[in-house]
Parts: structure tokens; C-alpha cells; sequence
């Protein structure tokens, strides 16, 4: 089977959705959370602020593209 992944703008648009797939008996999920991990999330968020606040960040020495050899 197929799966699709849908992004209603509102809540009116989501209860259409359902009312939808209700209507054709189609099992769906909903999730709230979003597909990332949390922790990973605040990271990345809490580095967006520090790079906006003006810190520089963590530098690597090691040349990247070397270690893939």
C-alpha cells in the first residue's frame, strides 16, 4: 500500500481531511510531534540562538573530506 503524508493549514482543513478518510473507512494516523528528536531539536535551535547572538561555535582542525578515505 501506498502512504501519504499530508499538511493541513487549519484546523478546518483537518477535520475535513478525517471526515474524509472516516468516510472511505481508511485507517489513518495522526501524530503531533514532529518527526525529529526533541533533544535534537533543541540543539539545532539552541545553536541558531548562539549563532544569531554572535558566538563563533565549535571549530574542527581535522580536515572532513580526509576522513572519509
Amino acid at each position: 500500500m501506498e502512504t501519504f503524508i499530508v499538511h493541513p493549514e487549519n484546523k478546518e482543513q483537518s477535520a475535513a481531511i478525517k471526515a474524509f478518510l472516516k468516510a472511505l473507512k481508511i485507517n489513518f494516523e495522526k501524530h503531533e510531534k514532529g518527526t525529529y528528536n526533541p533533544e535534537f531539536v533543541e540543539q539545532v535551535l539552541a545553536g541558531e540562538t548562539a549563532r544569531k547572538a554572535g558566538k563563533k561555535g565549535v571549530r574542527v582542525n581535522t580536515d572532513l573530506w580526509l576522513m572519509t578515505l
